[in-house]
């Protein structure tokens, strides 16, 4: 698992101290030091949409121009200013195996949001195998 994001947003804190506490593996990736590729980025968009991935609460985005946020409307618009000014991306983004999992944490005192526990707990889940699966289904028969 990887969770990208600033090492000093507190949003990122909160999510690291989650994950570390609930014994999560992952991979910090700091995308100050690590820039986001437009492949990756890209790839997000296609995943979940510039809605989802562009942090409009911020004071990077306060500062832009009104033109330039009047002029997002879509993943093609949001691309290009996403790479230029990361900080406008919503903070951390936890992927696994090229999925993004949850954007954001909004959890209070070290504590979750339902959605964000609820899609970990489906993504440490293993399915099981289908040999498993044919195994129960005989079971129950």
């Amino acid at each position: 698992m990887k969770l990208y994001g600033i090492p000093n947003c507190g949003t990122v804190k909160k999510a690291r101290v989650w994950l570390d506490e609930h014994g999560v593996a992952y991979e910090f990736i700091d995308f100050k030091k690590q820039p986001i590729t437009e492949s990756l980025l890209s790839e997000w968009l296609k995943q979940i949409g510039w809605q989802k991935l562009l942090k409009k609460t911020g004071p990077t985005w306060g500062q832009l121009p009104e033109a330039v946020k009047s002029s997002i409307k879509d993943d093609a618009s949001a691309l290009p200013l996403l790479l230029e000014k990361p900080n406008v991306i919503k903070r951390p983004v936890l992927v696994r195996n090229g999925k993004v999992l949850a954007t954001g944490f909004s959890g209070r005192e070290g504590n979750a949001p339902v959605e964000y526990e609820n899609l970990l707990a489906r993504s440490l889940t293993p399915p099981l195998s289908r040999q498993r699966a044919r195994e129960q289904t005989n079971n129950n028969d």
